[in-house]
């Protein structure tokens, strides 16, 4: 048995605290930063803000599990700290946990995301809050396609989990695997989070061509250059290319720029019809498009890097600058020619 604390109970938290149930023999924590969340889920047995529909076990003899609003009780209570929060929040949770943080903690992101300004990505950042601690804690990060309401439902589902300890790495994988929940390993984490996060831009643009009515070809086109240039920055940061084709890579890509329960994808969509951001994130009722805020991230991280990056470039233009749609899809088919197999 575990004992795993799920730090973030919006709709993918609380989904794999119902996977993790599912395992039949751990203990789970799921911390909600908000109170209000924290109680409602109490009192209904549901989270109707973020995952609305599915009936979470709560106190039940196996345990079920137990919601809190309490970032020190989850922490203390567990071995295993799965961070599911918002990428704009990751660094302060940790640094708000980092007093109750002992020896033996294990941390596992699951947040797909780089961070504003210092182009961190999440493992980096759980390094970085963590240095000053000895000995280090093991950590790791999760992704692949996943959308939290099929996962809370049950459907079968493939994910990755990387870490340089290929150990603890094994250790997540029996621990996470179920019936319906199956687990890979790998230790390349930037290739996994590079992945992982690049794939919420190309939705977004994904979306964009989908609003605009371009049609299948052009959708196909996106996704395939797409993932082109999100291996490009995985390999000049650090990560293995072949990553880039598996769960992580084109398998989240596909599903987050196909898929009707993608959020970023949907802001792309309402891009394409005309809608302004701001209007369409209102409407997002504090649920997280993490697309739109890695898209500025990446550029830094891909200039950094010496990458060129024209579909992110194009997306900024359209998110931050007030560039139509249609100019930019207009400008990157305007490109000049070039051999597909370029590394630029």
């Amino acid at each position: 048995m575990s004992r795993i604390a799920v730090l973030g109970a919006g709709a993918w938290g609380t989904a794999l605290a119902l996977s993790l149930v599912r395992c039949g023999n751990h203990q789970i924590y799921l911390w909600s930063h908000s109170q209000r969340v924290a109680e409602e889920i109490h009192r209904t047995g549901q989270n109707a803000t973020y995952l609305p529909g599915f009936v979470l076990p709560l106190h039940t003899p196996g345990g079920g599990i137990h919601v809190t609003g309490s970032l020190h009780e989850a922490v203390a209570a567990c071995d295993i700290l799965l961070l599911v929060t918002p990428s704009e929040h990751l660094r302060t949770t940790m640094e708000h946990l980092l007093p109750s943080l002992r020896p033996g903690h294990a941390v596992l992101s699951a947040t797909k995301g780089i961070e504003d300004h210092t182009y961190l990505r999440m493992t980096e950042v759980i390094a970085e809050v963590t240095a000053s601690r000895q000995p280090r804690p093991r950590y790791g990060v999760i992704s692949g396609p996943s959308f939290a309401q099929e996962v809370a439902a049950g459907m079968p589902t493939a994910i990755t989990v990387a870490s340089a300890d290929r150990t603890f790495a094994q250790q997540i994988q029996c621990d996470f695997s179920n019936s319906v929940l199956r687990l890979y390993t790998n230790e390349d984490v930037i290739g996994v989070e590079i992945g992982g996060a690049l794939k919420n831009v190309i939705a977004i643009s994904s979306g964009v061509v989908a609003g605009l009515g371009l049609g299948h070809n052009s959708a196909a086109a996106l996704i395939t250059r797409g993932i082109a240039e999100i291996t490009r920055l995985a390999v000049a940061c650090g990560g293995r290319k072949e990553t880039l084709a598996g769960l992580t890579g084109i398998g989240d890509l596909v599903l987050t720029c196909t898929g009707s329960l993608s959020r970023n994808r949907m802001v792309g969509m309402e891009l394409g019809k005309g809608r302004k951001l701001p209007e369409i994130l209102a409407g997002l009722h504090g649920k997280v498009a993490e697309g739109v805020r890695t898209t500025t991230a990446a550029l830094g991280l891909a200039q950094r890097h010496g990458v060129e990056m024209p579909i992110t470039e194009q997306m900024a233009a359209i998110l931050y600058e007030g560039k139509s749609p249609k100019d930019a899809i207009r400008d990157l088919m305007a490109r000049p020619g070039r051999n597909e197999s370029d590394s630029q």
